[in-house]
């Protein structure tokens, strides 16, 4: 049976569920772009979190790092200015202990330039410290040294210390004297070899100063208490 053709209504009919059917095919693939679409920027969506949490992670860890490094930095600024107080406390301390030794010292320079002017006292010393230096040197003849006041009493002493050092040793010593020493010098005398090689300093000065060196940790002790930190002297 032959087909017959189709009339205005058939025709419009097709072409309604035509136009149904591509449009229920569009909305389809509409709501599948969508789904996609939303799934996507979900996941995005959750990278996007992760990454922002990662990079304020680490924004985080670079202000803690930031952080430590000043704190560590003012630690150390604090630790230095305390050094640095410490030392100066200290130094302060050694400076003031120094300026009482030197005024206990000059006391006793002081009071050696009295002994020097009681004649009685001070010619019975040269005489002793001559008659040292004799038995020292060994030798028959030999140079005094000193103040020019005290070149009278040095030729006294001498003549004295001369006998005592032959009954001593039986050897004879002559001597000269010139008054060389310096007048702020406290006294005594210097005694030189015939060849001028050998001086032996019997002056008050030296022998204060080497006093005050061999007594210097006693009297640090008695002033100041002992070092715990010091537990031998030199």
């Amino acid at each position: 049976m032959a087909s017959r053709p189709l009339n205005d209504d058939e025709v419009l009919s097709e072409m309604n569920k035509m136009v149904a059917f591509i449009k229920q095919e569009a909305m389809e693939k509409a709501r599948e772009i969508k789904a996609k679409a939303d799934e996507e920027f979900a996941i995005e969506k959750v990278c996007d979190g992760f990454l922002n949490a990662k990079l304020v992670k680490q924004e985080q860890q670079a202000i803690d790092a930031q952080y430590e490094k000043k704190r560590k930095g003012i630690e150390t600024a604090q630790k230095i200015a305390q050094s640095n107080l410490t030392n100066k406390s200290r130094l302060k301390i050694l400076h003031r202990r120094e300026e009482q030794l030197q005024e206990l010292f000059e006391t006793s320079r002081s009071e050696i330039a009295k002994f020097a002017e009681d004649q009685g006292r001070y010619s019975q010393f040269l005489e002793g410290i001559i008659l040292q230096g004799y038995l020292q040197l060994l030798e028959p003849k030999v140079m005094l040294l000193v103040r020019e006041q005290d070149v009278e009493l040095a030729k006294q002493a001498g003549a004295g210390a001369a006998d005592t050092y032959t009954e001593m040793s039986g050897r004879q010593v002559t001597f000269d004297v010139e008054a060389l020493l310096s007048h702020d010098s406290a006294g005594g005398l210097r005694l030189v070899n015939g060849s001028k090689r050998i001086t032996i300093d019997n002056t008050l000065d030296e022998r204060l100063r080497l006093l005050e060196d061999k007594m210097l940790p006693e009297i640090r002790a008695d002033l100041f208490g002992a070092n715990a930190n010091r537990k031998f002297y030199t």
